[in-house]
């Protein structure tokens, strides 16, 4: 079976003036990044604000265009899509926002905001548009006496279910969530996680996780892709980077987490600060923090290759085996 989403080399670059007669900067957000997602399983996409974790999720929901690589969405050239692939893209590919309480309409009612969708891209009738919104309720775990309410009438726990339902609503095959539950009290973000997970499975949907909470991929995801000044450092599966994460700035994201509940290795500490994405470095984009770092590391960007099982972007990997 062929990947549902296949992005190679995505790139997204920002340009911006300073002053009247100032020099035009360009800010990379995404510096080039290839990834496979296969129906039913979950590709987390982790690493510090600012990263480019939002970008790519813009750029895999057609929000933006790259201004390189290529996308493949089910079978479809996503960045020149003919009108007809065009219009089943948007079906294919759903959002679900980071905050519940600024993405629902608080003028419109629950069944409402769950029949916009079918509104716009289907030609069903109000009556069957409502019995699919009721169904859709259902199965987050709404009442249907919610369906006449409005969203401020709800916690955060029921927006965002409310949220996830929406995007259910024209079946999509693939779920980008950006922070789903960083919102959200802990207790209510497992009653989140739990959903995804059972909805993922009754529907084999694809999921593209950004988050930076660590703990909260771990339990969810199924593939991590690790983030670096918009470039991938680390990729693969799950079990493999949380138990022997072989980038320095991986092993340091992990470090930093107290709430994982796995023994740790006691590694040097990364300082400093992330560099200006006006201004990324010549040669490692980690370079700069890296306390394993060399001369090598300043003068020579390491390619993302393979290495114990997954792909690294460090010249030292083997050494960390």
């Amino acid at each position: 079976m062929s990947p549902l989403v296949v992005a190679q080399d995505l790139a997204r670059v920002y340009r911006s003036k300073t002053g009247v007669f100032g020099k035009p900067q360009e800010l990379r957000a995404v510096g080039g990044v290839s990834f496979t997602l296969e129906a039913g399983r979950t590709l987390a996409i982790v690493g510090e604000s600012g990263c480019g974790k939002s970008t790519l999720a813009r750029l895999i929901t057609l929000i933006e265009k790259p201004d390189a690589g290529s996308l493949t969405l089910d079978g479809a050239n996503a960045l020149h899509p003919t009108a007809e692939e065009a219009k089943r893209l948007r079906r294919t590919v759903q959002l679900v926002f980071q905050n519940p309480y600024g993405s629902l309409n608080p003028r419109k009612k629950i069944s409402a905001i769950l029949e916009e969708p079918l509104v716009i891209n289907t030609n069903l009738g109000r009556d069957e548009r409502g019995q699919q919104a009721l169904a859709m309720m259902a199965r987050v775990g709404l009442s249907p006496d919610y369906a006449r309410r409005y969203p401020h009438m709800f916690s955060g726990g029921q927006r965002q279910r409310i949220a996830i339902a929406r995007a259910l609503m024209l079946q999509p095959k693939l779920v980008v969530a950006d922070e789903p539950v960083s919102a959200l009290d802990v207790s209510v973000q497992a009653q989140v996680l739990n959903l995804l997970m059972d909805l993922q499975q009754q529907f084999k949907l694809a999921y593209l996780f950004i988050s930076h909470d660590l703990a909260v991929v771990r339990y969810i995801a199924h593939d991590v892709l690790v983030m670096y000044l918009g470039l991938a450092v680390e990729h693969g599966a799950k079990e493999l980077i949380f138990d022997k994460p072989l980038h320095p700035y991986t092993q340091a994201l992990l470090a930093s987490t107290p709430s994982l509940g796995h023994e740790r290795r006691d590694r040097p500490k990364v300082k400093g600060e992330v560099p200006s994405p006006l201004d990324v470095p010549k040669g490692c984009v980690f370079a700069a923090r890296c306390p394993y770092v060399t001369d090598l590391c300043r003068a020579e960007r390491p390619p993302l290759r393979p290495v114990g099982g997954r792909l690294v972007a460090c010249h030292y990997a083997e050494q960390f085996l």
